[in-house]
């Protein structure tokens, strides 16, 4: 009885052992990748053009698969016209590799200030919508197709939604933008926006790792404007952030294997890991999350991050430093 029981013990060992392997053989296999990211530029005008033109020119020398502008292509001070847009939407274009976007918030929630030309911010998003996404491919002289949120009946504005697949890594664009999101704290605020925007943000995110665990993905990217982690945007009277992170956090965990969020707004170039393990002691970092926020303002510079297997971390990020700027 003792030799049946060790032998099957020896069995279940020898299995064990030969399926962690083949999972160790099976991300050993998959492709070595890059994208680059960018976002917050071009900001002081005109001088910026040409720095913004810089940037362009040394992406393309690169070898990624794709490119992100994680939004404000504009400071909120700059002119919020259908001019400025169709400029930006050319240089857009102008990137070799596609090139996908989502939208900031001084490209619509600012422009109803005086100096951006007091638009309305409704109709400016709308323009943006329009203007820049078509529901099916990115931007760029090659296109990337793209699966939007839009599909979907019960979200069929949110054309900026969008998500892809590369290397058995899912991406994702979610439109989270600062300037609180614009959520209003004042009770007499309109705030249907925000509330439609969020409903849909959030069942964006459950879709998006909903079909990454499907498609046994090996990460999860993200791709947003705001800084959520940002302590100084806590201090509001209301932040519109929390139910995102708090549903970000939920998906992280129970997703188990890497997620990468990228994005803008502060224009810092900053990598942490600000999620922690909810219920310990202390504070222990939720080690499978990461956050990557790219330059932005004076600093026109990007990110190219590395997406290898082979490797513990999985992700490879180093500033790209943009000649001339």
């Amino acid at each position: 009885m003792r030799q049946i029981k060790f032998s099957f013990l020896l069995i279940v060992s020898v299995l064990m052992a030969f399926g962690a392997i083949a999972q160790a053989q099976q991300l050993t296999a998959q492709p070595t990748f890059s994208f680059v990211a960018f976002g917050d530029m071009p900001y002081n005008l005109p001088e910026d053009y040409g720095r913004f033109e810089n940037l362009i020119r040394d992406v393309n020398k690169q070898n990624q698969v794709f490119n992100v502008h994680v939004g404000d292509i504009k400071s909120s001070e700059n002119d919020c016209s259908d001019a400025y847009y169709q400029k930006i939407h050319g240089y857009f274009n102008q990137f070799d590799k596609p090139l996908i976007y989502t939208p900031g918030d001084n490209e619509w929630t600012d422009c109803n200030k005086h100096t951006p030309g007091k638009y309305d911010i409704d109709e400016r998003l709308a323009t943006i919508r329009k203007l820049f996404f078509d529901g099916k491919a990115s931007l760029g002289k090659s296109k990337l197709p793209l699966t939007s949120q839009a599909k979907h009946p019960e979200f069929a504005t949110y054309v900026e939604n969008n998500r892809w697949q590369h290397g058995n890594v899912a991406f994702a664009t979610v439109h989270i933008v600062g300037t609180n999101n614009n959520f209003y704290p004042d009770p007499k605020g309109n705030n249907a926006e925000f509330y439609d925007r969020n409903k849909a943000n959030l069942a964006w995110l459950d879709e998006v790792f909903s079909q990454a665990k499907a498609a046994n993905n090996i990460a999860v990217v993200l791709f947003t404007q705001a800084d959520m982690y940002n302590p100084a945007k806590d201090a509001k009277e209301a932040n519109a952030f929390i139910a995102l992170k708090e549903k970000l956090q939920t998906l992280t965990v129970d997703f188990k294997k890497p997620v990468l969020l990228v994005n803008g707004d502060s224009h810092v170039f900053l990598v942490d890991k600000p999620l922690y393990v909810k219920g310990g002691k202390g504070k222990k970092d939720l080690d499978n999350f990461t956050r990557l926020q790219t330059f932005g303002e004076d600093n026109i510079h990007a990110v190219k991050v590395t997406i290898n297997p082979a490797t513990p971390g999985l992700f490879q990020i180093e500033p790209l430093m943009v000649q001339g700027n």
